[in-house]
C-alpha cells in the first residue's frame, strides 16, 4: 500500500466523505431512505478461519428503517483492473458475516443483515470486468444453478464522470473527485477554496487533516520541478496552488520575452502544448508560424486555464 492508498482511506475514514459518496455517487432511490446521522465506521480488519490475517478497507453501517445494513467500501488503486474483483468482494462480505456472528453482532432474529459492496476505482483505464461473480462463472448444469455462489457490487469509476457536471456539486467527493482528475494546474485552486469554505467547523478538523495529508502526497505529482513549500492547512494549499501556477505563467512569459525574440516565444509555447496535449497538429503549427507576439503571449497565458487544445486558441 503507498502513501496515496493510504491518504485516500484516511479520507473515507471520515462519515461525512461516506455520505457524500452515497447520496452523489450512488443512483438507487432507496439511498434517501437511509438514517446517514446514523453512520457509523465498523471494525475493518478480519482473521479467516485458516488464521490468515485479511484486511478491508472500510467498513461502515447505517440505519435504513429499524434495520442496519452494513457498506463495504473497497478503495482500488491498482494500475490495471481485477477481473475477479467480484470474487474478492465476495470473499471480504463471508469474512464480514463471520465477524458479525463470531462478536455476536446480530440482532435478536439472528439473521444475517444485507451488505452494499462499493468498489471505487481511480485507475487510468476504464473498468472492463464483470461486477458480479455469476458473469465469471462457467455455466453449469440448469440443476446445479441454485447451488452457485452469487456476489455483485457497485462500481464507481472515477474516470467516467464528467468533471464540469460534478463542478456545480456542494458534494466533498465530487470535488475530491475535481482534483485527482483535474485537466490543468489551474483549476487546482478553485476546488480547494470550495474545501476550505465547506470545511471551516471545529468538528470538521480531522477531515481537514485527512484532505492536508492527501494533498501533501498529490501536490508534487502535480507541480513536478517545483519547490513546494509544507502545507499545514487546506488555506496554504490553495495559496500555493494559486501562487504556483502564476509563477509558472511569469516563467513561461520571462523566458520568451525577455529573449527579446518571437522565435523563442513559438518554440516554447510548440514545447508546451506537446506536453500538455501529446503533440501538435499540423494547422495548429502553421498558425504558430503565423502568429505576431502578441499572439503567442495570450496563447502563454492561456495554456495553464486551458482544458483542451481549442481552448488555447478561442
Amino acid at each position: 500500500m503507498d502513501d496515496h492508498d493510504t491518504s485516500y482511506r484516511l479520507l473515507f475514514s471520515h462519515a461525512e466523505m461516506v455520505r457524500d459518496l452515497l447520496t452523489g455517487f450512488v443512483p438507487e432511490e432507496w439511498v434517501a431512505e437511509l438514517n446517514l446521522d446514523s453512520l457509523e465506521k465498523m471494525n475493518g480488519s478480519y482473521v479467516s478461519d485458516d488464521l490468515r490475517s485479511r484486511h478491508s478497507d472500510a467498513i461502515w453501517r447505517v440505519r435504513w428503517g429499524h434495520d442496519w445494513i452494513y457498506i463495504y467500501l473497497l478503495l482500488e488503486f491498482q494500475s490495471t483492473v481485477d477481473r475477479f474483483m467480484a470474487v474478492r468482494i465476495l470473499s471480504y462480505t463471508g469474512l464480514l458475516y463471520q465477524d458479525l456472528i463470531r462478536r455476536q453482532e446480530l440482532d435478536d432474529t439472528r439473521e444475517l443483515p444485507p451488505v452494499f459492496p462499493i468498489v471505487l476505482y481511480n485507475g487510468e483505464a476504464r473498468w472492463r470486468a464483470p461486477t458480479c461473480v455469476s458473469q465469471l462463472a462457467q455455466p453449469g448444469p440448469a440443476a446445479l444453478a441454485e447451488y452457485q455462489p452469487d456476489q455483485a457490487f457497485l462500481l464507481i469509476d472515477e474516470g467516467t464522470f464528467d468533471m464540469d457536471r460534478l463542478a456545480p456539486l456542494n458534494n466533498l467527493v465530487a470535488a475530491l473527485f475535481r482534483l485527482e482528475h483535474h485537466r490543468s494546474l489551474a483549476e487546482v485552486p478553485e476546488v480547494l477554496g470550495l474545501l476550505v469554505n465547506w470545511l471551516d467547523k471545529p468538528e470538521q478538523e480531522g477531515l481537514r487533516r485527512g484532505f492536508v495529508e492527501w494533498l501533501r502526497r498529490r501536490l508534487r505529482h502535480w507541480a513536478p520541478g517545483a519547490n513546494l513549500p509544507e502545507i499545514h492547512d487546506l488555506q496554504e494549499a490553495r495559496d500555493m496552488a494559486r501562487d504556483t501556477v502564476q509563477e509558472w505563467k511569469d516563467e513561461h512569459l520571462q523566458a520568451g520575452m525577455e529573449q527579446g525574440s518571437t522565435n523563442e516565444a513559438r518554440a516554447i509555447l510548440r514545447r508546451q502544448l506537446a506536453r500538455r496535449f501529446g503533440g501538435v497538429p499540423s494547422e495548429v503549427n502553421d498558425r504558430l508560424e503565423a502568429a505576431s507576439r502578441g499572439e503567442l503571449e495570450n496563447w502563454i497565458d492561456r495554456l495553464y486555464d486551458a482544458a483542451t487544445l481549442d481552448e488555447v486558441f478561442q
